[in-house]
């Protein structure tokens, strides 16, 4: 699963990683939570003859997936993950793998080492080569009955790989930039023909560095969280517990 991240680029280094012609300025964001406003970019659409205009849009969104057809948000589970396997078939992701699919932006993400069923040692899972990635996501506009609207997202998951799969099972899908393009093209590239992008980064592309319990408390957001730390001896064969079937860990009420 992914159920925090972290974006402590600078607005002109990640409009470059994507492609951007610019972003409005931003702060630093260390421990970046569900429910909260994150970064998203989806093509922006065919662009005029002659333009030398990004064919590439940004806005922020709501982190946590609602889906167009949701009558009543009140009890509706809080779809921030969005498993890649069956994710176009599957009702709450069908339109927007088919229409919508966007990245989202991050320096890493955090992920806990399970032990006795209980959240164990946090790790702060980062490119080893440094800098940005992106990854897969998913967006939806959702009309609340006022009639106001707001975009809202859910970041892919799939199974982990060697870096972290002693950590746990899932990690987000990271897109490469030579393949942005092909993501986001909705026009002429159906779900079928990007899901060979949806796989786990290859062996060595991150690593794990064991992080302080303060990444546990969504109001800590200082850079120290990301100071390496290790609270305590984790047994490497500790597994995860299970989960119901279709749903990442940690799905939790909407409102």
């Amino acid at each position: 699963m992914c159920g925090r991240f972290a974006l402590t680029a600078t607005p002109d280094q990640t409009a470059a990683f994507l492609g951007l012609a610019e972003l409005d300025d931003f702060p630093a964001r260390y421990n970046i939570a569900p429910t909260q406003p994150v970064l998203a970019v989806l093509s922006a659409g065919p662009q005029a003859p002659g333009s030398n205009r990004p064919d590439r849009t940004a806005l922020l969104v709501r982190w946590g997936l609602i889906p167009a057809w949701v009558k009543e948000t009140r009890g509706f589970p809080l779809l921030f993950n969005a498993r890649s396997e069956g994710a176009s078939e599957k009702a709450s992701f069908r339109a927007a793998m088919r229409h919508r699919r966007a990245l989202v932006p991050a320096s890493g993400f955090y992920e806990w080492q399970q032990a006795g069923g209980r959240r164990g040692q946090p790790f702060w899972v980062r490119p080893k080569r440094g800098g940005l990635v992106a990854f897969a996501a998913l967006v939806e506009t959702y009309a609340e009955p006022g009639g106001s609207e707001i975009d809202t997202c859910a970041i892919m998951t799939t199974s982990a790989n060697a870096d972290i799969a002693d950590i746990h099972e899932r990690m987000p899908v990271v897109i490469e930039p030579q393949d942005f393009s092909r993501w986001l093209d909705c026009r002429t590239q159906e779900p079928r023909d990007v899901a060979g992008l949806l796989r786990p980064a290859d062996p060595g592309f991150f690593e794990a560095v064991p992080v302080s319990d303060l990444v546990n408390k969504v109001a800590n957001t200082g850079p120290e969280i990301q100071d390496e730390h290790t609270a305590s001896v984790v047994p490497a064969a500790a597994k995860p517990k299970p989960r119901k079937a279709g749903a990442d860990e940690g799905q939790m009420t909407l409102f």
